[in-house]
């Protein structure tokens, strides 16, 4: 399947243009009120349906506690200010059980290692039913129709013998593509991607980003890939917004990024990357 986007008619292109989540301001610390360690420092971004928009900086730097920030997954003694918004309705203050009723069915995640986040006894078909048979409210025949439709799309080989299989039985590349499918099987609206290739090879790596960039022109994912290798945004994202120490120091469309930098970090993370010559002479 090619990996350019399909053109849109006039009206789906400006209803595209609505953000489907918008962070504004947001400030992450992390300890006691009395002694709380800033995290994240104010940022602003904005997710549209089918872009995605690239995340990037140094361990460290923030980006991973962002995403988690958006489906409330950071730990007790966090402290968050600013707004996420999912349409109209703020995250931010949500209790756990509000949340739970988003996580999955409204935004769903991706993790770095699919080892961690598939629970090794359980299988893949029992992993893949038990979100839409809850969410969504299917029979255990559809659940499953739908869960063989789903790891055919993401390329899992002969999905409906997967069904019945355990996460350690498929190799890490096969893994990841079920955690996808996974992320995918309550139809959410935003896709949160936490270095989603880091664990693979390059050969391996190339397929799981052309997988999420389809994915996103097919469904009109708003997607937000979170990374440390501006390689990997290069290949898929949109639009790029570089963070460092909790703030982020320059936002743009992919292009403006890699050809004209304007901020000394971002220069610095493209002067690491492999052929970075070449980006320095188209910059020229």
């Amino acid at each position: 399947m090619s990996d350019i986007t399909t053109p849109q008619t006039a009206d789906a292109a400006a209803a595209s243009t609505t953000p489907v989540l918008t962070v504004d301001g947001l400030t992450i610390g992390i300890g006691s009120r009395k002694n709380v360690k800033s995290i994240v420092k104010g940022i602003s971004l904005a997710l549209t349906p089918g872009r995605i928009q690239g995340l990037a900086g140094e361990s460290g730097s923030g980006k991973t506690v962002t995403s988690l920030a958006m489906l409330g997954l950071l730990p007790s003694n966090a402290v968050v200010g600013g707004s996420i918004r999912l349409g109209d309705t703020e995250l931010v203050g949500m209790t756990h059980r509000q949340l739970n009723e988003i996580r999955g069915r409204r935004i769903a995640m991706i993790f770095q290692d699919p080892s961690s986040s598939l629970h090794p006894q359980l299988t893949v078909g029992t992993q893949l039913t038990d979100h839409v048979k809850r969410h969504m409210k299917m029979s255990s025949k559809q659940a499953r129709a739908h869960a063989i439709e789903l790891l055919d799309r993401v390329r899992v080989p002969n999905p409906a013998e997967a069904l019945a299989r355990y996460p350690h039985q498929f190799s890490g590349g096969q893994r990841q593509r079920i955690a996808i499918a996974i992320a995918l099987a309550c139809d959410p609206i935003v896709l949160l991607a936490d270095e989603p290739t880091t664990a693979l090879d390059v050969t391996v790596q190339a397929g799981i980003l052309h997988l999420l960039r389809d994915l996103a022109d097919e469904r009109q994912l708003a997607v937000l890939l979170v990374t440390h290798d501006l390689g990997v945004m290069s290949a898929i994202a949109d639009d790029i917004a570089v963070m460092r120490h909790g703030e982020i120091v320059e936002s743009n469309v992919r292009s403006e990024i890699f050809v004209n930098p304007q901020h000394a970090y971002t220069r610095e993370l493209l002067a690491s990357l492999p052929g970075a010559a070449g980006f320095e002479e188209a910059s020229e």
